[in-house]
């Protein structure tokens, strides 16, 4: 059901520090770079720095796990004891993204690409 965890995001104050600071780290420039997102891709892994994500409730970075069917992925979630953060939702180009924390608050994300 799962293809792994290939990306993390972020949650920034400061958009245009955080990616002038993740892009030296990474050695890379943004794939993509939005008002609403940048996202670099570095050997397979994706880091993205959401500049909206503490008002989404992110309490720090989240990783995602990429999966085939978003929707039968948080229902398997939810019936085992988790609660829904963020609600699906497509973020352009068919992907659609997703959000739920565990017993213990930790915030599990998934994507799922078209």
């Amino acid at each position: 059901m799962t293809s792994g965890m290939r990306t993390v995001i972020y949650p920034v104050k400061d958009q245009a520090q955080a990616k002038t600071l993740y892009g030296r780290l990474l050695g890379v420039e943004p794939d993509m770079d939005e008002p609403y997102y940048v996202g670099f891709s570095v050997e397979g892994q994706h880091i993205g720095l959401d500049p909206h994500g503490h008002s989404k409730g992110m309490p720090g970075p989240v990783g995602c796990w990429h999966v085939d069917d978003i929707e039968a992925s948080v229902k398997l979630l939810l019936d085992a004891g988790a609660q829904v953060q963020e609600a699906v939702s497509d973020v352009g180009g068919g992907k659609l993204v997703a959000s739920v924390r565990d017993a213990d608050g930790n915030v599990i994300g998934l994507i799922q690409t078209p």
